[in-house]
């Protein structure tokens, strides 16, 4: 981990109100693995005062890339950041994704909105541990879809503008039920109801299934104590610390 005043080099659109950020930092990039995340003052001053979590979204030689949407004054304040003006970025920090392991052969990415984030360095990672990668991306609509850097994605959006009609859950429900996977393993990210709906479908289909869990994180390394994550053997976690990446049957959502 480490704390550094990175130069922005601007930022462009992917999406409705979607926005990606690069910033140089060759320590963060070559050092992030997937699934990890960066904490990020995006004023200079007391106002915003809490930094803001990130997942790594990209990286590319000494580039790094976030992805996010607007929805309050500090990603608001990120959106109005200049090419050569500074952010102050703390990282990279928590668990990442466990993917290079010899239990899996087949990594099955279900993202949800900008659950989309962690999950072009995890399609990075698996292709350089010999696994084969499929996609399961849902979002509201089309215009909110964010898919560069993935492989073989299967699309779903509520409202069916685009791909299967219906959540990402249940269009990854019907190929994983086919076992049409050899050996796969989830690694899954995006809002808790989602989340909740994938560890079911792992649990009922017995497939190892790994979480990214999204939520404010003041500190990001656990000093301050405000992301707690309740434990299914009684406890609790720290979302930063000891996440955000959990395996499924470790917590209760």
């Amino acid at each position: 981990m480490i704390q550094e005043l990175c130069v922005v080099l601007g930022h462009r659109p992917a999406g409705e109100n979607i926005f990606t950020l690069g910033f140089t930092s060759p320590a963060i990039a070559r050092m992030t693995r997937a699934g990890q995340f960066l904490n990020i003052k995006v004023g200079g001053g007391a106002d915003p005062l809490l930094r803001r979590p990130f997942s790594v979204y990209h990286t590319d030689g000494a580039v790094v890339e976030i992805v996010f949407n607007v929805i309050g004054r500090g990603t608001a304040a990120l959106c109005r950041k200049q090419p050569g003006e500074t952010i102050d970025v703390l990282g990279p920090l928590g668990v990442p994704f466990g993917i290079e392991t010899p239990d899996f052969e087949t990594g099955v990415l279900v993202a949800g909105g900008l659950g989309v984030a962690p999950m072009p360095l995890a399609t990075r990672a698996l292709r350089a541990s010999g696994k084969q990668v499929v996609t399961f991306l849902g979002a509201h609509n089309a215009g909110s879809i964010v898919a560069a850097h993935l492989l073989n994605v299967r699309l779903s959006t509520d409202d069916g503008s685009s791909g299967f009609h219906g959540t990402v859950v249940d269009l990854a429900r019907q190929s994983l039920a086919r076992r049409e996977f050899r050996r796969p393993k989830i690694f899954a990210c995006g809002p808790t109801a989602m989340l909740r709906a994938v560890a079911r479908l792992a649990e009922e289909l017995e497939i190892a299934c790994e979480v990214s869990l999204e939520g404010p994180m003041a500190c990001g390394f656990g000093i301050c104590q405000g992301c707690p994550v309740e434990l299914a053997g009684g406890g609790y976690a720290l979302m930063c610390k000891d996440g955000p990446v959990f395996d499924i049957r470790r917590i209760i959502l």
